[in-house]
């Protein structure tokens, strides 16, 4: 049998960073979700201190895809190699490296090699769509990686992360009940006016809220139109947790992702709601007004977000709790 051609690409751009700065973004991909703009979450399924298995999800061209990434660290070289494959496509595999160099103090040079056979027609686009698509891809992710490197010596300003915790005396079953129909937000909570949820697979949904002028910008005032953000959901029943990421969330958020998750214990669960935020300079005046400074935004967005998050957190107890009062109260009554 033939062996199947194989294509390859090797793209090289110069990054306004330190090498170790530029390395560090590349070695740490839990943090690539509110630093990379495709990557709605990444997991770390094993990791031994030099080679790692992740899964991660990236919503591109409207879907969600997610794909399995197999890496080997070398801090030392300041290089990853990785083997990248879609469970749900045999043989549509990606391998390559990325690799950074030092062009003086503060500058790098990284290059991203990718090679990959070319696949089946009926694949699915991006890296498998024939040689401008795997160029495309390479150019596309060296950008994305220099406009957030570049931002190394302010991240400490511009990154934000929180969460709001809730106790709840309840089933979580219907906790999560609640946090996954997020079509029935519009008639529970203050904050959403509507919504839309398409889930092209169980458990992946592509959410879009509408949340008036609350949701507008953070200098939106009371004549402003509704705003609706789209949002990527992916829901982990078993686990308990539901994965969040806002596709384009308004200023002065540059990115936006988090998580629900459920922690039981005996006699309930504290349901927690985190928060990951990545600030845009450009946009801070915008949004904020004139002489608007990274320390004011953060405080907006963190007491917007953890506003909104405390509503969602009191309909969710209230969800949960209703059931097991009135059950409590129909067995009083029978006692009396």
């Amino acid at each position: 049998m033939p062996s199947q051609p194989v294509r390859s690409v090797r793209r090289t751009v110069c990054v306004a960073a330190p090498a170790h700065v530029v390395y560090g973004m590349l070695a740490d991909a839990p943090r690539w979700p509110v630093l990379l703009p495709s990557y709605v979450h990444v997991e770390r399924m094993d990791f031994d201190g030099a080679r790692e298995t992740l899964l991660a999800w990236e919503f591109q061209g409207g879907r969600v895809r997610s794909s399995r990434l197999r890496r080997t660290l070398r801090p030392q070289a300041h290089r990853v190699d990785f083997e990248q494959d879609d469970p749900a496509w045999p043989g549509d595999t990606v391998a390559g490296s990325w690799s950074v160099e030092p062009d003086g103090a503060e500058r790098s040079l990284v290059t991203l090699w990718q090679q990959t056979p070319n696949a089946p027609a009926n694949a699915p686009a991006g890296r498998s769509a024939g040689p401008d698509g795997l160029d495309a891809d390479a150019a596309g992710r060296l950008a994305r990686l220099r406009e957030a490197a570049e931002r190394w010596d302010r991240l400490d300003e511009l990154l934000l992360a929180f969460e709001e915790r809730m106790r709840i005396e309840g089933p979580a079953e219907l906790v999560y009940d609640f946090l996954y129909r997020v079509e029935d937000w519009p008639e529970l909570l203050p904050h959403v006016d509507g919504s839309s949820v398409r889930e092209d697979r169980p458990g992946t949904q592509v959410v879009v809220l509408d949340t008036g002028a609350a949701g507008a910008g953070f200098a939106a005032g009371p004549d402003d139109g509704a705003a609706g953000f789209e949002t990527v959901r992916l829901c982990f029943p078993h686990a308990g947790r539901i994965v969040f990421k806002e596709t384009a969330p308004p200023a002065p958020l540059t990115a936006h992702s988090g998580e629900w998750s459920l922690v039981p214990d005996e006699s309930g669960l504290t349901v927690v709601c985190a928060h990951r935020v990545l600030l845009g300079e450009e946009s801070l005046e915008a949004a904020l007004g004139a002489g608007a400074l990274p320390v004011d935004a953060r405080r907006q967005v963190r007491e917007r977000l953890g506003r909104e998050s405390r509503q969602t957190l009191r309909l969710a107890k209230w969800h949960a709790e209703s059931p097991v009062r009135r059950l409590r109260q129909g067995r009083g009554g029978s006692r009396r």
